[in-house]
């Protein structure tokens, strides 16, 4: 992204902090690289840097003297460092007039995306008195607000992906008609050769879960590990991916559940019937938080659906949260639906997309539905469509 000082400066204001202060050591802090203007291509950085932007006045950088032109790209002065005493000097003079400023912090590491600095790095800012808050929602703002064309490349993969599943359910029941033997694993690759077909690219290849493989949420079929699809049988599918050749594109990210049989028991639909509510549920909540303009958190989202699961009896069968944000990593650095790994409190802002994916998974059989949302100024849009029934394949 290019450094927009402006709008940064209005969130410093929006947030009550005096700065920002970026900082990475070798890489470890990408949100701070990718904010600072780094890439793939930029030069190697061995050495701590930091860069200091202000709500009042010029921002400024910190960087050692052997790497003495890495900041070059960013406006204001750099000061350069060697020695650790020069290091110290140097953050105290960066620091001085800054009572509040937000690093890659998350207090009790509640949000791993988000915390991305050392405690020691931490330790030392409060040392020169200055209070640490997190950047979560300054991170969103910068990293994970989706412009009309990451919009227009999400909505695009996701008809590619439903496409794909239609095809993948299609295969499954056309060689269980046909007699023949089909395996997660067949499916998977063809998936993966529609995936190519289509344009898409994804950080995995999909998952295609049958029965109990259903039952482990993050279960991926491998060539070492897979089993046959048989008749009478739940089918998972969860398939995520982006554009190839769009700069800037996002992911979309969906699953859908089928069942090898002409009759979906009821077991298993009413089950579906409990995480549709659920979903259903969190869409008509951010929704009506959107109309109305009232802040909605990611951990409201996340309490309302499984408020409804647990009602239904189902509560401890519900063991992952709710959503994620979507970005140009799948998992992106926004907003988390989350109430049970970690207390979200981030905001869900204006051009945001997150998955809504409520599932209860047993010993014998596993059940998510997933959908996506993009959370708009004065509307909130599901980006495809949302399965009302398990599929039959029968």
């Amino acid at each position: 992204m290019g450094l927009d000082l402006d709008a940064v400066r209005r969130a410093l204001r929006d947030e009550g902090l005096d700065g920002w202060l970026l900082y990475d050591f070798h890489g470890s802090n990408p949100i701070a690289r990718r904010v600072a203007g780094f890439d793939a291509s930029a030069k190697l950085t061995t050495r701590r840097w930091y860069y200091l932007i202000r709500v009042e006045g010029p921002p400024r950088g910190l960087v050692h003297a052997i790497e003495a032109d890495r900041l070059d790209h960013l406006p204001g002065g750099k000061t350069r460092y060697a020695g650790h005493d020069t290091l110290d000097a140097g953050l105290r003079e960066l620091l001085a007039g800054c009572a509040t400023v937000a690093m890659e912090y998350s207090p009790g590491c509640a949000i791993p995306y988000v915390s991305r600095v050392d405690a020691g790095t931490v330790d030392a800012v409060r040392a020169l008195g200055v209070e640490v808050r997190t950047s979560g929602d300054l991170i969103q703002r910068f990293e994970a607000v989706w412009d009309a064309d990451a919009l227009a490349s999400h909505r695009a993969a996701s008809a590619a992906l439903h496409d794909i599943k239609d095809r993948a359910f299609d295969l499954v029941a056309r060689r269980l008609r046909d007699g023949g033997p089909v395996t997660e694993l067949d499916v998977q690759d063809a998936m993966a050769g529609w995936f190519e077909e289509a344009g898409l690219v994804s950080d995995s290849r999909p998952v295609v879960a049958a029965q109990e493989n259903a039952g482990d949420p993050h279960y991926l079929p491998t060539a070492r590990r897979h089993r046959p699809i048989g008749a009478g049988e739940v089918v998972l599918l969860d398939l995520w991916g982006k554009e190839k050749d769009t700069p800037g594109a996002v992911y979309a990210d969906i699953t859908w559940m089928g069942y090898t049989g002409a009759a979906v028991p009821a077991r298993y639909a009413d089950a579906f019937r409990v995480i549709r509510d659920g979903r259903d549920a969190a869409v008509d909540l951010v929704q009506r938080a959107v109309a109305d303009g009232r802040e909605l958190r990611g951990w409201e989202v996340d309490r309302a659906v499984r408020d409804r699961v647990g009602a239904a009896g189902l509560g401890d069968r519900f063991v992952h949260r709710t959503g994620h944000n979507l970005g140009e990593e799948v998992h992106g650095n926004g907003v988390h639906l989350d109430d049970f790994e970690t207390h979200d409190e981030r905001r869900l802002l204006p051009g945001t997309g997150v998955t809504i994916e409520p599932g209860v998974y047993f010993d014998d059989f596993g059940l998510r539905t997933e959908i996506n949302l993009y959370v708009g100024s004065e509307t909130a849009t599901v980006t495809g469509p949302r399965q009302e029934e398990i599929r039959s394949l029968g």
